[in-house]
């Protein structure tokens, strides 16, 4: 059986499970004969650690994707696809009123150099930790530890966990992103395979 080989830009367990995740869902749609290999690789993300905006944040889950596909030609080890995660922020001001919101990033390049964005949708923060990490500067997995009163939340339920009560985790956040992502490619082999 083939195998679909796909580079991952993290070696966080809640990304990487979310992206076998998406892959379990998507791969039919994508490559229905093959058997998925993920290769997770830590690679900069070339933004701060907490975007402060949804281009940020974009820009982190790209940089990652393309990272991947530089260290993939480099040591000769092809793949399939290149998924750059960013998990990051949304500030914007609406009716006289900041409002922060956390958001989730997917890009995933193909091995033709076309790639797709997806997103997870987004949570407010509060404002106690919106303060902390907008005004302050703390990084957000941080900042949500002593919010959570817990060590290490984003190798778990991340804030999403702890802000949802664990309806939705940072791996759900993820999985969601990294399907709308990858959907322009399915979508693409669909109307190429029903064109007459």
């Amino acid at each position: 059986m083939p195998s679909l080989r796909v580079a991952v830009g993290s070696l966080r367990a809640p990304k990487v499970n979310a992206i076998c995740a998406a892959l379990e869902a998507c791969r039919p749609l994508l490559r229905p004969d093959s058997q998925v290999e993920i290769v997770p690789v830590d690679v900069p993300s070339g933004v701060r650690p907490t975007p402060l905006s949804r281009a940020e944040t974009m820009q982190g889950a790209k940089a990652r994707a393309e990272a991947l596909k530089r260290i993939s030609l480099e040591r000769a080890e092809l793949c399939d696809y290149f998924v750059g995660l960013e998990g990051g922020l949304d500030v914007i001001e609406l009716d006289g009123e900041r409002r922060v919101f956390l958001e989730s990033w997917v890009y995933v390049l193909g091995d033709d150099a076309h790639g797709h964005y997806g997103q997870s949708g987004a949570i407010a923060l509060p404002d106690e930790l919106a303060a902390q990490v907008v005004d302050e500067g703390v990084d957000l997995s941080e900042a949500i530890d002593r919010y959570a009163g817990a060590r290490g939340v984003r190798n778990g339920l991340g804030a999403w966990g702890i802000l949802t009560q664990g309806l939705i985790t940072r791996e759900d956040a993820f999985r969601i992103a990294a399907i709308n992502a990858f959907s322009p490619f399915f979508q693409h082999r669909r109307a190429a395979s029903t064109e007459p």
